[in-house]
C-alpha cells in the first residue's frame, strides 16, 4: 500500500461479498444451507416449527428486519453471535468456491487513497478470502461484523449509528469517504451521512437466487441508478475511470 497519501485522497470503504468477489456463485448458497441447519436446530430445541419453509421464512424475515439474520437469532432466540457466525461459515474447501475479477490487486492499487474493508461477514472468513485473492496487503484496516458494535451490541450495515461511530472512532471525514457496495440499502445509509457511494453490479444474483439470499441485492440490469448512488459500475475495475464523479 502507498504510504504517501495526500490529505485530499479519498478513503475507500469496501464491502467484501459480491463486491470484491462472486459470493453468489457458491459461497452464499453454502452459507444459506449452513444457516438453515443452525436455525432448524435452534427452533427444534425450543419446540418451534422447524420444517424447511419455517426455517427459510425465519432467516429471510430477520435479514429484512435487521439487515442480518444474525441479529434476529440473537434478539429472538438468544444465540451467541460467535456460535452463529462459526456455523454459518463452515466450508469444506473455501478457496475452491471463490471467484473474482482478473487482476483485481492491480486494479485496487491504481485507486488513490486509503482502503478499509467494511463487511458484514465475520473476521476469520474475510481474512481467508482476502488472503486467497491476494488483496490483504491493500487494506489498512479490517472492520468485520464482530467490530460493528454500538453500546456492546452488534449493529451491522446499514446501521447509520454504527457508521457514524466508525467515522468518529477512525477520524474519517465523511466527505472523503467512498462506500463501495453491491447492496443499495447500505449505500443509501452511507449517503445520508455524507459519504460518496459506488454501486458494484456484476455479481448481483438473478431473481431466484435473491429469493434464497436476499442480501445479495437487486438485479442490476433492470434497475436504474438511485439518486443516493454517485456511481453505478459493473466492476471494481471501472472505478478508476469514474474517480472524477466520486470527488
Amino acid at each position: 500500500m502507498n504510504d504517501k497519501m495526500s490529505r485530499n485522497d479519498p478513503i475507500w470503504l469496501f464491502d467484501l461479498d459480491n463486491t470484491l468477489h462472486d459470493a453468489s456463485h457458491a459461497i452464499f448458497p453454502a452459507i444459506n444451507l449452513n444457516m438453515n441447519a443452525y436455525i432448524a436446530q435452534v427452533l427444534r430445541e425450543r419446540g418451534l416449527p422447524c420444517d424447511a419453509d419455517a426455517v427459510n421464512a425465519e432467516r429471510i424475515s430477520y435479514w429484512r428486519r435487521y439487515g442480518a439474520t444474525l441479529l434476529g437469532m440473537v434478539n429472538h432466540h438468544q444465540v451467541k453471535p460467535d456460535d452463529f457466525l462459526r456455523e454459518a461459515h463452515r466450508f469444506d474447501n473455501l478457496t475452491a468456491m471463490i471467484r473474482t475479477e482478473r487482476g483485481l490487486a492491480r486494479l485496487l492499487h491504481k485507486l488513490p487513497g486509503r482502503k478499509i474493508l467494511l463487511t458484514n461477514a465475520p473476521r476469520r472468513y474475510a481474512h481467508d478470502v482476502l488472503r486467497h485473492i491476494g488483496l490483504h496487503r491493500h487494506f489498512a484496516r479490517h472492520v468485520p461484523i464482530e467490530a460493528m458494535r454500538v453500546h456492546g451490541r452488534i449493529r451491522p450495515k446499514p446501521s447509520r449509528l454504527m457508521l457514524r461511530r466508525l467515522l468518529a472512532r477512525e477520524k474519517l471525514p465523511a466527505a472523503r469517504c467512498i462506500l463501495v457496495e453491491d447492496t443499495v440499502v447500505n449505500l443509501k445509509a452511507a449517503r445520508e451521512l455524507g459519504l460518496r457511494t459506488a454501486w458494484i453490479t456484476q455479481y448481483l444474483a438473478p431473481e431466484v437466487a435473491r429469493h434464497v439470499h436476499p442480501g445479495s441485492g437487486a438485479t442490476a440490469a433492470a434497475t436504474k441508478r438511485p439518486i443516493y448512488v454517485d456511481v453505478k459500475v459493473k466492476s471494481v475495475g471501472q472505478l478508476f475511470r469514474q474517480l472524477h464523479r466520486l470527488r
